[in-house]
């Protein structure tokens, strides 16, 4: 498995990654309304490419094919997050944490924190992470139920 930093020829397949991710991975946490309006069918490409520019995330890779993604900003926000459905429970999420925790303390980040997927939940707290807070956010009148975690970044 590689990491490597995001290019914006990336954006499409990260797309896939993501619409695939939360589809098919939080399918038993979330309506299927809700799964349509987190990542919904269709999006605006441009809208989506500005936002993986301004997170500049990693990108993981296995034999040249996208696996997952996730950034890590300035104030220790993780913002997103996904491993393709594809590539689940194959060490990519545990890859990209490690390197996000590595690429913390390179930056001399102390603490990272995330809005996590009750998907998301249980490898957050594997990986040391612990609910700060429970929160509901609502996307386009849809409810979602989702929890704020955090850890030192040592």
């Amino acid at each position: 498995m590689l990491i490597r930093n995001f290019k914006p020829a990336d954006a499409d397949e990260l797309r896939q990654v993501f619409y695939l991710s939360v589809h098919d991975l939080a399918r038993n946490f979330y309506t299927p309304e809700q799964l349509d309006v987190w990542a919904p069918e269709s999006y605006d490409k441009q809208s989506w490419l500005q936002r993986l520019s301004a997170n500049n995330p990693f990108v993981a890779t296995i034999d040249g094919q996208i696996a997952g993604f996730a950034d890590l900003q300035s104030t220790g926000y993780i913002d997103q997050f996904f491993v393709a459905s594809s590539f689940a429970r194959r060490g990519v999420g545990a890859t990209l944490m490690h390197h996000i925790l590595g690429a913390a303390l390179d930056r001399r980040i102390d603490h990272v924190y995330s809005h996590v997927s009750l998907a998301a939940e249980q490898f957050f707290s594997n990986h040391g992470f612990s609910v700060t807070e429970r929160r509901v956010v609502r996307v386009k009148d849809i409810e979602m139920a989702n929890a704020r975690m955090e850890r030192s970044a040592g």
